[in-house]
Order: C-alpha cells, then sequence, then structure tokens
C-alpha cells in the first residue's frame, strides 16, 4: 500500500497536474505536497483548502440521509466524499480520506482545466484514499 509520497506522486500523474497535497482539515497543516501550489504558496494553499474543507465536513446539510439530523459521531467519516472548485483555468478536487486513517484529512489536487479530466481525477483520488485507508 502506497504512503503519503507515493499517492501523491501517482496523483501528479494525472493528466493536466500541477500540484496535490494531504491536508489536516483541522489544523490546515498540509502532511505533504508536491508540484506547484496554487498562489505559488505551500501553506498558505494548504490553510485555504482546509477551510473549505472543514466548512463542508462540518455541515449536517451535506451529511447522507441516513446521518441527518444525528450530529457528528466520534471517528466517523466526514459527511461528504469529495468538493470540486472550479474557476476560469483549473479545477480544485478536495477528496476526504476515511476515518480509518484518519478521519480529518484530504487529498488535494489542482489540475490544469484544459488538460485535465475531472471525471478520472475523482475516480483515481477515491481509489487513492482507499489505498491510504487500508495503509
Amino acid at each position: 500500500m502506497p504512503g503519503i509520497d507515493e499517492c501523491l506522486l501517482e496523483a501528479m500523474r494525472l493528466p493536466g497536474a500541477r500540484g496535490a497535497a494531504l491536508i489536516d482539515w483541522t489544523s490546515g497543516l498540509a502532511l505533504g505536497s508536491v508540484g506547484e501550489a496554487p498562489g505559488g504558496d505551500q501553506e498558505t494553499a494548504a490553510a485555504e483548502a482546509a477551510e473549505i474543507a472543514r466548512l463542508a465536513a462540518e455541515q449536517h446539510a451535506f451529511a447522507p440521509d441516513d446521518d441527518a439530523g444525528s450530529g457528528p459521531a466520534v471517528d466517523a467519516d466526514p459527511p461528504v466524499e469529495d468538493l470540486i472548485v472550479s474557476n476560469r483555468d483549473s479545477y480544485h478536487v478536495l477528496r476526504f480520506v476515511g476515518a480509518t486513517f484518519d478521519g480529518s484529512v484530504f487529498l488535494h489536487l489542482w489540475l490544469a482545466r484544459s488538460e485535465g479530466n475531472l471525471a478520472m481525477a475523482r475516480i483515481r483520488l477515491g481509489e487513492m484514499a482507499e489505498r491510504l485507508v487500508l495503509a
């Protein structure tokens, strides 16, 4: 099973990948990163992505129907699988990693819109997150 560095390098092999990071959404710290960072600063990019991830993960409105209204459970997976933020020239895909790895981390992949394949990126990030869960 791949570790953090291997997982991030695998993410960088996706068409259009500009940068990738594994980020703790509670602290905003990158546990690992590779490639470019949006805005040029890895720490700032990690903190800003973590803020968006935390907002989505803590909202009951995004919970699956069977979890809605039950409140946050200890050691539970975040209610959100992934988030996609797009702008004129790129996509940001944030994929949450399950609680068996560390329930407060997510993969952040930055893709060039002209070269990237959003559907493939979502599928591959999901596979990578599963392998990290099992590692």
